[in-house]
């Protein structure tokens, strides 16, 4: 990681006469004790009791995040489940807002998108989520995709890092989606593309790659050096932390979150642990956590809660202790990474508190 590997020593010997290192880690039984924010979650009820009380009871805060994605409600009703939540809920409950990708390319978009993300901004949005459709769907009239970097949207890009607009990117998808199914790494990417295998891009060869996507968000950023930014997901560089690595040392505004795409640290730290925990201690101030779990329309609130309950227990034991647990993600038991306290507390609260400043009120 050419310079990361200096930070990490030194960053190690500065440590260790604190005691923060893995003897003063969290256990099982801070769990609930701890306040922590799940920086990535998608809530789509108007009423979220139990998922409130689950909260409560765990000690964390909530990020909803909007996305343009069809299978979740419409943006409009997604907008309002957000805002009711966050002011009914102010201390509990913040929001990212979203646009939609129709109509991309009219005269007219980037106007009236601003307007619509000033109003979600006014009411307590705290940033705004552009998500894979652009790059991966939305195309143009000679029937080409449009990339996030495509200069007929710079406008809108350019508003956001004028008006110090925080942007939360989602572009590509994980890098096993580019992999025949053999090569994957976790079983959840697995099972998903040999089940849906319109998206498995490995057979899609007439798609960009998994370099084109990377390239385009990258030349984006490079283009706004001063837009705040999240990459969520790891930014899609979930396989490998030295790339991850590499990404922050490139562009120092931004940040990422690691939802959804533990079982690809985990894979990692399988086969070299002290990697994976030094560069937690390394980039400790660029990380957040979220889980990324949405309930589904079928989904019974009770069963989302459940689930989620799981997640957040077994995420905070693979970070807070050195366990050897299992994961639905891998064959065979991986051993948790024990973090220090402090970095355990910017990893779970104090980046995201930073980072989307504003987003719970008191």
């Amino acid at each position: 990681m050419r310079l990361s590997l200096l930070r990490t020593v030194l960053l190690a010997a500065l440590a260790a006469p604190f005691g923060a290192l893995a003897g003063d880690s969290y256990t099982m039984h801070d769990y609930e004790s701890v306040p922590k924010i799940d920086a990535h979650l998608h809530l789509h009820g108007l009423e979220q009791g139990p998922f409130l009380e689950l909260a409560r009871k765990a000690n964390f805060r909530a990020l909803t995040i909007n996305v343009d994605y069809p299978d979740f409600p419409a943006l409009d009703q997604q907008q309002r489940v957000a805002s009711k939540l966050h002011h009914e809920h102010p201390a509990t409950v913040g929001w990212i807002a979203s646009f939609s990708a129709d109509n991309l390319l009219q005269p007219a978009w980037v106007p009236a998108t601003l307007h619509r993300l000033d109003g979600a901004l006014q009411d307590g949005a705290v940033g705004v989520k552009v998500w894979k459709n652009i790059g991966m769907s939305v195309r143009d009239a000679q029937d080409k995709l449009v990339m996030v970097d495509d200069a007929r949207i710079k406008p809108l890009f350019d508003a956001f890092e004028q008006r110090d607009v925080l942007l939360v990117g989602h572009q590509g998808e994980p890098h096993n989606c580019w992999l025949p199914l053999e090569k994957m790494t976790v079983k959840n990417d697995r099972e998903y593309f040999r089940n849906h295998p319109q998206y498995h891009m490995y057979l899609q060869p007439t798609m960009p790659s998994y370099e084109d996507q990377m390239g385009a968000r990258d030349r984006l950023l490079a283009s706004h050096p001063r837009l705040s930014f999240v990459g969520v997901h790891m930014a899609s560089l979930e396989w490998s932390v030295d790339e991850l690595a590499r990404f922050l040392d490139r562009n120092p505004t931004a940040n990422v979150d690691i939802a959804a795409r533990i079982g690809q640290v985990q894979h990692q730290s399988q086969r070299d642990r002290e990697k994976v925990r030094q560069f937690f201690i390394t980039y400790q101030d660029r990380l957040m956590y979220g889980s990324d779990l949405a309930q589904s329309a079928e989904q019974p609130q009770a069963a989302f809660v459940a689930d989620l309950d799981g997640v957040w227990r077994r995420d905070w034991r693979y970070f807070n202790t050195d366990d050897e647990i299992t994961t639905p993600d891998l064959d065979g038991k991986v051993m948790g990474l024990a973090l220090p306290k402090p970095v355990a507390d910017k990893l779970f609260r104090l980046n995201a508190e930073r980072v989307f400043k504003g987003a719970w009120k008191a």
